[in-house]
């Protein structure tokens, strides 16, 4: 195992030709995909690794820079992929992995077959002509919570963020994956996360993209897949599901693995 797999804990299972890629946001790590590999296990090859900074990788690895912008972890899965000798795969992205892997296929887009992005949002942050589903206030708030005491903004934020009650498994699952991050990087990713600012590169993405999101989703309001739609560079489509939550794939996998399954199978109709 190469040092780029063996940082990022790259995993790959399954029995098929063709190569898929999960890819998990802020505050979990590959764990988060737990309830969909076993469906693709007989069809595909299926990539696993944890972005630099989740609770699961080595904290001495993180670099405060390199992680401020989208592009940091962008190259990281570009390096994973060369590693491992991928010349062309369908990725899956949740929340900021949907943007790593766009701003990836820009760089490569012959490595990206289709882009299937869940809860995805290019900003976060409300501006005049754009409603993201946060204004600054709220974000700095957010950030000084953090930064005052990280327990107990975790046992907070996780179930207003997936969307359950403070006993679902879900909920917990959450809290456990964002907990077993160390609060400064937590605070780092999360400035990275909610201040970036993706709509200038949109247009510049070409490869097919299948947007998931949830009815009701805290993080990534409805409109902002519709936007996304409007302006990304390619083929796109957009499918909302009846769920609740910005982790849909681990609160609702009943719901969610189907409807997956059927964009990582099926490409968007001419």
């Amino acid at each position: 195992m190469g040092i780029v797999e063996e940082a990022h804990n790259v995993k790959v299972v399954g029995t098929g030709d063709q190569f898929v890629v999960l890819a998990h946001g802020f505050g979990t790590d590959q764990s988060v995909w737990k309830h969909l590999v076993p469906h693709l296990f007989d069809d595909y090859r299926v990539i696993l690794y944890d972005n630099m900074g989740a609770g699961t990788t080595n904290p001495e690895y993180f670099d405060f820079e390199r992680y401020s912008t989208v592009e940091g972890f962008a190259y990281d899965l570009l390096a994973i992929l060369q590693e491992l000798q991928v010349d062309s795969c369908i990725f899956v992205g949740h929340s900021l992995s949907a943007m790593v892997g766009a701003v990836a296929s820009i760089a490569r887009p012959d490595l990206f077959s289709k882009l299937v992005l869940v809860s995805a949002s290019p900003r976060f942050l409300n501006d005049e002509t754009y409603y993201g589903g946060f204004h600054q206030e709220d974000l700095n708030q957010l950030f000084e919570a953090i930064q005052s005491n990280y327990k107990a903004w975790c046992s907070g934020f996780a179930p207003l963020v997936v969307g359950g009650d403070l006993d679902s498994v879900a909920v917990q699952e959450f809290s456990r994956t964002l907990f077993n991050m160390r609060p400064d990087i937590a605070l780092s990713l999360a400035r990275t996360v909610f201040q970036f600012d993706m709509r200038p590169v949109l247009g510049l993405i070409t490869v097919p993209c299948h947007i998931i999101q949830s009815t009701r989703d805290l993080a990534v309001p409805v409109v902002v897949s519709e936007y996304l739609q409007q302006n990304l560079g390619g083929k796109s489509i957009v499918e909302v599901t009846p769920t609740e939550g910005h982790l849909p794939q681990l609160s609702a996998p009943d719901i969610v693995n189907p409807v997956l399954l059927k964009h990582i199978h099926n490409d968007i109709a001419e």
